[in-house]
C-alpha cells in the first residue's frame, strides 16, 4: 500500500512539472486585430497578408496574417495593443523582424502599464532584410500577473517599421530567451563613459567643479528613451570616471522645459543667495516654450552642493530676444569682475551679455557668424601654455571654433575662418567646465556623443570621455588639442607591449589580444608601408600614406606625420571609437554597434614593412564594477 502511494505521489509530481499546453495570444490569422486596439495608421484595420506595396519580400511568419506596420511606408506611425492576459507559462515565444530601434520599432510587455519586457527587430542600417526570426522572453518572475503586449512604431525614418507574428505563452523554448540584463553591465552599455541610469540624454549642461566633486548635469527626459520632456539630470563624480548619478536637478515648470545652460560657483555672492557657509553654485539655463511663451533664459541656485535648487523668484533673467535664443554659457571675467554670458540667437547668430549680479543682464555685442549654431561655449586659454599670453575661444555645437581677444567689454575674432574640433560623426554640444582649480589649471572639455545606437537599451545615447584642451601654435595658426584627461590610467589593468617591432602585411602582434574596452597608444614609423592601422572589433582606424589622411568610422582628416611618425591614442568602450592622432592635433569621436562575438584587435601594415616604435594596449577596467 505506501509502496502504490509513492508511485501515485511521483505520478502527481511528475504531472505537476510537466509542460503545459501552449496558449496562443495572438496568430494575426483573421480578417482584423479582434479584441486588440489600434492607433494610428501603420497598422490599419487589420493583419497584413505578407508583403505591402514597396516593401522588400517578407518571410518568416507563419500562415497567411502578420502584424506589418509598413502600411504606407516608413512614414506612418501607431500603435497596436493586446486585450489584458494572465500569465501562466514561463515563456512568451514569438517571432519578430523589421526596424530595431528602442521604443520606436519594438514589442514590449506591460504590467501595470509598465513595460517589463521589450524587443525589436534587427534592423538599423540600410540593408538588411524583411525575415521574421523566433524570440522569447523567460517570465516565469511574472506569474499570475496581467498583463499586455503593445506593438509600437514611433518611428520615421529608415527601418521605421515593426514585423510580429505567433505571440504565444509556452512553458518550453527553442531559443535563448530574451532577458532583462543587469544595470551598468548591458550588452551596449559604455563602461568608462557616462551614460544615464535609464532612458534619453544628450548635451552636457552646467558642468562645474566645487568642493571636490566634477558636476556632469545633462540634458534628459526621465520619463522616456526618446528626447523630449527635458530636464536637467545630474551627475557627480570625484575623478571625471566613477559617477553617481542623483535626483534630477531642475525640472520643467510654467516657463517649459529645461533646456541646455551652464554652471559656476558664486565665489562673492554677487547674487546674494548664499544661506550658509557652502558656497552658492548657480545654474543658467534656458526655459523653452509653454502655453504659448517664448525662449527666455533663466537661473536656479543651490546652498547644499548641487543636492538641491531653488528657482530665481523673479525669472527670466533674460527675455525672449530672439526666435532660437537659447543655451546660456555663464562664466566669471576675473579682471573687469563681471559675469559674462554667450547666448545662441537664431541661425549663426550668438551674443554676449554681461551682469554684475548674475540677475539683470546688459547686451555687450553680436558675435560675428563663423559656421556655428546652438550651444556657445566661451572660455580664454593660454597660448602653448603661456600664461602671460592669452587666447579666447569662442565654440559651437558642432565643435568648430574661432580664437580671438577680449578685455571684459568686446570680442575681436583673429580670423572669422572657424575650424574643428573634432573630425568624428558624434560629437556636439561640448563644454567646458567651469572652476577648475587654478594648482589644477586644465581647460576640460565633455561632448555628448550625438546619434548613437544602441539596441535594446534601457538608456539612450553616451557622453564623450573627459578630453584636456590645449591651445597649440603651429605653421597654419592656433590650434586645439584634444587629449583624452590622465586619469584614464587609473582605470589601466593589464598590459600587452611591444618596442622596435617591425610589421610586415600579413603581420598582426595583437592576434592574442581580445576584449572590449581597451586604452591603445601607438607612435609608428610608416616606412615603406602605404597604409598602416588598427581593425578594432572589425572597425578600421586607418592611415593612408600617400595624402597623409586618417579614417574612422565615416570621419576623414589630413594628420601630416611629425618626424617621419605618426602618434595614435585610440579608447575603445563597448559602443564608442575615440581617436586622438599626433597629441591631440586631430581628434575623432564616434559610436559604433559592436559585434558581441568579435572582440579582436588587429594592427596592421600594407604594400611594405612599417615599424611600430612602440605599442601599448592597456585593458580597461569598468567604473561600474570598481
Amino acid at each position: 500500500m505506501k509502496l502504490l502511494l509513492c508511485i501515485l505521489t511521483l505520478g502527481v509530481a511528475m504531472v505537476a512539472r510537466a509542460a503545459q499546453p501552449d496558449i496562443t495570444l495572438a496568430d494575426f490569422e483573421g480578417p482584423d486585430y479582434g479584441a486588440w486596439k489600434a492607433t494610428g495608421t501603420a497598422f490599419g484595420t487589420g493583419p497584413a497578408q505578407g508583403t505591402l506595396p514597396s516593401q522588400m519580400p517578407v518571410s518568416g511568419f507563419v500562415g497567411h496574417g502578420l502584424v506589418n506596420s509598413y502600411l504606407g511606408g516608413d512614414k506612418a506611425t501607431g500603435t497596436l495593443t493586446s486585450p489584458e492576459f494572465k500569465i501562466e507559462r514561463k515563456f512568451i515565444s514569438f517571432l519578430i523582424g523589421g526596424g530595431g530601434l528602442p521604443a520606436q520599432t519594438c514589442m514590449n510587455l506591460l504590467v501595470d502599464g509598465q513595460i517589463v519586457r521589450t524587443a525589436t527587430g534587427p534592423n538599423i542600417d540600410p540593408g538588411g532584410s524583411e525575415e521574421l526570426a523566433p524570440a522569447a522572453w523567460k517570465v516565469d518572475d511574472l506569474a499570475g500577473k496581467t498583463a499586455q503586449i503593445q506593438i509600437v512604431d514611433d518611428a520615421t525614418g529608415g527601418w521605421g517599421h515593426i514585423l510580429v507574428d505567433q505571440i504565444v505563452l509556452a512553458d518550453q523554448v527553442t531559443v535563448a530567451p530574451i532577458e532583462p540584463e543587469k544595470l551598468y553591465d548591458e550588452r551596449y552599455r559604455p563602461q568608462f563613459h557616462f551614460s544615464a541610469r535609464k532612458n534619453w540624454l544628450n548635451d552636457p549642461n552646467g558642468l562645474v567643479f566645487y568642493n571636490g566633486e566634477y558636476h556632469l548635469f545633462f540634458q534628459h527626459n526621465p520619463a522616456g528613451i526618446q528626447w523630449g520632456n527635458m530636464t536637467w539630470g545630474h551627475a557627480v563624480s570625484p575623478d571625471l570616471l566613477h559617477w553617481k548619478q542623483l535626483d534630477n536637478a531642475i525640472l520643467p515648470d510654467r516657463l517649459g522645459t529645461i533646456y541646455s545652460g551652464s554652471a559656476v560657483v558664486d565665489w562673492n555672492n554677487t547674487a546674494g543667495f548664499q544661506t550658509g557657509k557652502e558656497k552658492v553654485l548657480v545654474a543658467m539655463y534656458t526655459a523653452a516654450e509653454a502655453n504659448g511663451q517664448k525662449y527666455v533664459q533663466c537661473i536656479a541656485y543651490s546652498n547644499d552642493r548641487g543636492r538641491t535648487w531653488t528657482k530665481y523668484d523673479k525669472n527670466p533673467v533674460l527675455p525672449y530676444i530672439a526666435p532660437a535664443n537659447r543655451d546660456p554659457k555663464l562664466i566669471w571675467h576675473a579682471p573687469t569682475k563681471q559675469w559674462i554670458v554667450a547666448l545662441y540667437l537664431i541661425g549663426q547668430d550668438y551674443a554676449l551679455f554681461t551682469s554684475p549680479d548674475l540677475k539683470s543682464f546688459t547686451r555687450l555685442q553680436n558675435v560675428p557668424p563663423f559656421g556655428n549654431g546652438e550651444c556657445p561655449d566661451f572660455y580664454p586659454m593660454p597660448v602653448d601654455g603661456n600664461s602671460a599670453q592669452i587666447k579666447w575661444v569662442f565654440s559651437g555645437a558642432n565643435g568648430r571654433y574661432v580664437t580671438g581677444d577680449f578685455d571684459g567689454h568686446k570680442f575681436v575674432l583673429d580670423t572669422p575662418h572657424a575650424q574643428p574640433m573634432d573630425w568624428g560623426k558624434n560629437y556636439y554640444a561640448a563644454q567646458t567646465y567651469s572652476d577648475i582649480p587654478v594648482t589644477d589649471g586644465r581647460r576640460i572639455q565633455i561632448a555628448w556623443m550625438a546619434g548613437g545606437v544602441f539596441p535594446r537599451m534601457p538608456f539612450n545615447q553616451q557622453m564623450s570621455f573627459p578630453t584636456e584642451l590645449k591651445l597649440q601654435r603651429f605653421p597654419e595658426g592656433l590650434r586645439i588639442c584634444r587629449t583624452p584627461v590622465r586619469e584614464i590610467e587609473l582605470l589601466h589593468a593589464d598590459p600587452h607591449e611591444w618596442h622596435d617591432l617591425t610589421v610586415k602585411p600579413g603581420d598582426n602582434p595583437l592576434a592574442a589580444v581580445h576584449g572590449d574596452l581597451f586604452d591603445i597608444r601607438a607612435e609608428i614609423e610608416p616606412g615603406a608601408a602605404t597604409a598602416v592601422g588598427f581593425n578594432i572589433r572589425g572597425h578600421q582606424v586607418a592611415y593612408r600614406i600617400a595624402d597623409q589622411k586618417l579614417t574612422c568610422l565615416g570621419g576623414t582628416a589630413a594628420v601630416p606625420l611629425a618626424n617621419q611618425r605618426l602618434s595614435l591614442q585610440i579608447l575603445v568602450d563597448r559602443s564608442s571609437l575615440e581617436v586622438f592622432a599626433n597629441n591631440g592635433y586631430v581628434a575623432m569621436t564616434s559610436c559604433f554597434v559592436p559585434d558581441p562575438k568579435n572582440q579582436s584587435l588587429e594592427f596592421y601594415a600594407l604594400g611594405g614593412n612599417a615599424k611600430l616604435i612602440h605599442l601599448q594596449t592597456f585593458e580597461i577596467r569598468s567604473v561600474w564594477k570598481n
